[in-house]
């Protein structure tokens, strides 16, 4: 009897410490394993590979030259160094004077107006103290010379005879020929004003190059 009572309380013990075993075994399986958000990590790796590349493309356009318009001049006259220069649109005579070195001391600025823009291609021609007054006086007697010389007829010139007229171009002087076909001969010098683009000031200086029949 006691044999078996022993026997019993070994099974028991054997049963016990089974599932104690197993509880405990459970347990370990059960636990939840820590895992890495691994999405999570490859979210912030790509969100801060996206905002490293705005930076750098920021700082490339930063970087980049800003394009501006510029014009082409010719300085001439009394500058220290008279050239073609590339100058800001918007830039006035002043500004293409300094980028030639500015004035000489022979030069004379009151003839000239530093606060005028200047165009692409244009000329911008100091001139020296007392040019002025000797170009006046060679213009007169050029005028002089010329009103003595034979006058260019309005009914009759050329193309080319009326582009060197003083004061034509080749626009104005094919002008002329397109309007003597159309309308017939002039009459007169002042019928110049029905030409496109001819003026009463502009008939005024003709009138010592041109004539009518």
């Amino acid at each position: 009897m006691e044999a078996i009572i022993e026997k019993i309380k070994e099974y028991k013990i054997i049963v016990i410490c089974t599932g104690l075993g197993l509880l405990v075994g459970g347990f370990f399986l059960l636990k939840p394993s820590p895992q890495t958000p691994v999405k999570e990590t490859n979210l912030q790796a790509e969100v801060a590979a996206v905002s490293k590349d705005s930076v750098s493309e920021n700082e490339v356009k930063k970087e980049e030259p800003v394009e501006q318009d510029l014009i082409t001049v010719d300085v001439k006259g009394a500058v220290k160094a008279p050239g073609i220069y590339d100058l800001p649109v918007g830039s006035r005579v002043n500004d293409a004077v300094q980028k030639a070195g500015g004035l000489t001391e022979q030069a004379d600025s009151k003839s000239l107006n530093l606060a005028q823009k200047v165009s692409d291609e244009a000329l911008v021609y100091v001139p020296t103290k007392g040019e002025e007054a000797a170009s006046q006086q060679t213009a007169s007697g050029t005028a002089s010379s010329t009103s003595k010389e034979k006058k260019i007829n309005l009914n009759k010139a050329s193309l080319e005879e009326l582009k060197q007229v003083k004061g034509l171009g080749g626009k104005r002087a094919q002008d002329i020929i397109d309007h003597r076909e159309t309308n017939g001969k002039f009459k007169s010098v002042d019928e110049l004003k029905k030409v496109s683009g001819i003026g009463a000031k502009t008939i005024e200086k003709l009138k010592d190059y041109v004539t009518v029949d």
